[in-house]
């Protein structure tokens, strides 16, 4: 069937407020008239509804762009039988995983005309119920549950829900989709960093062993470790997520009585860890990196980038998480087929100064 740019009568456009007595309001017919198209063309091409030739919807887009044209939420709605809004439920309130997440997610939704709702429920089930029939109440047309940990629920019942929902850094129901970083590839990657280096003895000192990323983030070391053709140093330290641990770590490691075989590198399982790691070695007078490199895991630029010298990290890659998330969730709205699973994406090595590179 051949693509056509014309209307069949009675389609209705996406905005109802085309009255010329709202001062300062572009409205959609300024946006047709300027492409050149009819008003229902110009409805479909903003919707991205419809059939129509590409250059006839870019000129109807760039039209809208160049008079920033806001399009009336209640017509758009009414028209749609849809809100337009999503809602995104957190129980990581601190914002260390959710922010980015949150940030992706917008990013990818505005454009589209769609907004998102924030609300923090912390772990407490009944605040959770509260926060999840405001929503409903709100009529968004999908829910984002992104949480603080990969191997956790968010505290709520969503037993009989018919909204389309996606996981995002949180455990997903049978079924369910989620997406989150891919822990082991990111270990690899820069335990493989390291080796490159010419690091042969790379230790690994990570936290607690309940926590799912661990186990992922020891495999992604012993993998590289072997495509290296390295053994292990040692067994992986295993404690807290802290500066605190990441201090005790190198008297473990280096103190006096670990004989005369050290570390060339330690890879740590997140930036606390390392920056603590870092704060010993100084004081135990142990160069870094001319000593031993350290990479952290995060890339939480809070303590990464003040850490001296600056601290080589995995970017879990959270904000492109949430872009992904979003644009997922939007498929599932528009009733398209997504398959059920988790989507671990990439991340990426943010180089400085405690492996050699620059910055810090």
């Amino acid at each position: 069937m051949a693509l056509d740019d014309s209307e069949p009568a009675g389609d209705p456009p996406s905005d109802k407020d085309d009255a010329p007595g709202r001062a300062g309001r572009v409205t959609i017919r300024q946006v047709a008239s300027m492409a050149g198209v009819s008003v229902a063309t110009a409805s479909k091409a903003l919707n991205e509804r419809g059939s129509m030739m590409p250059q006839t919807r870019e000129r109807v887009q760039a039209a809208a762009r160049a008079l920033n044209f806001r399009p009336n939420a209640m017509a758009r709605a009414l028209v749609s039988q849809r809100s337009f809004t999503l809602g995104l439920l957190t129980n990581d309130t601190y914002g260390r995983f959710t922010l980015p997440v949150a940030a992706g997610l917008s990013e990818a939704m505005v454009d589209r005309g769609v907004s998102v709702f924030l609300c923090a429920i912390e772990d407490d089930p009944e605040r959770a119920r509260v926060n999840l029939d405001a929503m409903q109440e709100k009529c968004v047309d999908g829910l984002v549950l992104a949480g603080k940990r990969v191997d956790r629920a968010l505290p709520l019942d969503l037993s009989g829900l018919s909204l389309p929902v996606v996981h995002v850094y949180s455990a997903r129901p049978p079924g369910g989709i989620g997406f989150e970083p891919d822990d082991e590839a990111g270990a690899a990657l820069a335990v493989a960093h390291l080796a490159g280096l010419g690091r042969r003895r790379i230790a690994h000192v990570t936290g607690p062993v309940g926590f799912a990323a661990v186990p992922m983030r020891e495999a992604g070391w012993r993998r590289a470790l072997a495509e290296a053709g390295l053994s292990p140093f040692g067994e992986p330290l295993s404690g807290e997520w802290s500066e605190d641990f990441g201090f005790r770590a190198a008297g473990l490691l280096f103190g006096p009585e670990t004989g005369p075989e050290r570390p060339d590198a330690v890879f740590c399982g997140n930036d606390q860890i390392a920056r603590g790691l870092m704060d010993a070695l100084a004081l135990m007078g142990v160069g870094v990196p001319d000593d031993v490199a350290v990479v952290g895991f995060d890339n939480w630029e809070i303590f990464a980038q003040a850490t001296r010298p600056a601290l080589t990290s995995v970017d879990m890659a959270l904000k492109e998480v949430g872009r992904q998330a979003g644009l997922t969730i939007l498929d599932m709205i528009d009733g398209k087929r997504v398959e059920p699973g988790t989507r671990r994406l990439p991340c990426r090595l943010v180089v400085r100064r405690s492996c050699g590179g620059a910055g810090g």
